[in-house]
């Protein structure tokens, strides 16, 4: 009898140390199925791409138990879908290690202080590395130049702190400017200047898409708004040189007085040329202004640049909005009229027109939440007009063309 039970004790203890191994080994083959998905990263040091409808892990058989191992695989899969890595930062990558221009003839200092010795004077354009920051000032190199800039008056490059955004400055390589979509002559279809370049941050050539320091921070306001509800901004053009400006300007001019369609276009309903592109400076030639459009995202990637994971947008649709982008006429405008372009409240008083498309009400949401003032002519036209008031008669001119990309990994 004794032999018996201890026979069948054998059994069970053996059939439980079955169940063990057995358990262990599915979890453990899980466990690698799951890092596979969501933690290794291709040879472009880039994770593979999420279906942004989706982002919970679909690996995971819907009849299994639910047990703790189950959540959190749910929990890692969940982490994954953040769009913007909580560093902690006031962007989505750091700044050290951006590329930074000079808005006007800018004092670098020896000290982060006014007061300190003077090392150089950049010109105008000129770019330079951004290495580090301490309250207004931004610490720079350039070549063997080190020092401390004023960032009141630098610039700053968008995709190397804001790589989630989608950049496509056309007039960069083919303008789109058009009128009552009639080709403007000599502009429509042109390059207007080249600022695309090899940015190592990112692994890739990239436009160079600088704004003033303080605008990028409002920028990046808007495009977490727009994140948050999987939608991107896609920027069109931020600075633009003033010889492109005055080029736009003359040939619109040009055509208006010859083509009776381009000067209704312009001229009806109250407006009239000036609305649609300035005749001398511009807010683009001062970085206070970005033209800019709304994507629904469908799909992106992760990408990796030192040890920060960013987002890359893969896949998307452009909101449908009033008109092309760089439509100038009539057609563009985004109030039934036109109001004061520097003042930061007066277009709120301003019904907007039927043409207004749901897209272009929820851009201008975002961008108005973040602080950005919309023009009554152009839909997809914002300006920073807080910047423009702190700079006061210290502001870019835009006589220069970007041509130089410094950015570098972050540490």
């Amino acid at each position: 009898m004794q032999h018996k039970t201890l026979k069948i004790m054998i059994i069970i203890l053996c059939v439980l140390v079955i169940g063990v191994i057995s358990g262990i080994v599915y979890l453990c083959v899980l466990n690698h199925q799951m890092n596979v998905q969501t933690s290794n990263l291709n040879p472009n040091n880039q994770i593979n791409t999420y279906d942004f409808s989706n982002q919970i892990n679909q690996a995971i058989s819907p009849n299994i138990t639910i047990t703790e191992n189950m959540i959190n695989l749910n929990e890692v899969a969940e982490e994954q879908s953040k769009i913007i890595p909580d560093y902690n930062l006031q962007f989505e990558l750091p700044v050290e290690g951006a590329t930074g221009y000079a808005a006007i003839e800018l004092n670098i200092r020896k000290e982060a202080n006014s007061s300190a010795s003077l090392v150089k004077k950049l010109s105008p354009g000129a770019g330079f590395e951004i290495t580090g920051e301490s309250g207004n000032w931004l610490k720079i190199k350039k070549g063997k130049i080190t020092g401390w800039a004023n960032k009141k008056y630098c610039m700053i490059n968008l995709p190397d702190i804001i790589p989630s955004i989608i950049y496509d400055d056309t007039n960069g390589y083919s303008s789109i400017f058009r009128s009552s979509e009639i080709d403007i002559p000599n502009v429509t279809g042109k390059q207007l200047y080249d600022n695309k370049a090899y940015n190592k941050r990112l692994s890739k050539d990239e436009f160079m898409m600088p704004v003033m320091y303080e605008m990028a921070i409002k920028i990046m306001k808007a495009q977490e708004l727009a994140l948050k509800e999987g939608y991107s901004l896609k920027i069109y053009e931020t600075y633009r040189p003033y010889k492109a400006q005055k080029n736009v300007s003359t040939n619109l001019s040009k055509l208006m007085n010859s083509n009776k369609t381009v000067y209704n276009g312009i001229n009806g309903g109250g407006w009239n040329e000036g609305w649609f592109i300035a005749q001398v400076l511009s807010n683009h030639q001062k970085g206070i202004a970005m033209d800019v459009s709304l994507v629904k995202i469908n799909e992106y990637d992760v990408g990796k640049t030192g040890n920060y994971k960013y987002m890359i947008i893969t896949d998307y649709k452009e909101e449908k909005m009033p008109t092309k982008m760089h439509e100038l006429s009539n057609k563009a405008i985004s109030m039934i009229y036109g109001v004061d372009s520097n003042s930061k409240t007066a277009w709120k008083k301003v019904p907007v027109p039927k043409s207004m498309t749901e897209g272009a009400k929820r851009l201008r949401k975002y961008c108005v939440e973040a602080d950005l003032t919309p023009l009554c002519s152009e839909w997809w036209h914002f300006n920073d007009l807080d910047a423009r008031e702190n700079l006061g008669s210290n502001y870019s001119t835009g006589r220069f063309y970007i041509t130089e990309c410094y950015s570098n990994v972050p540490n």
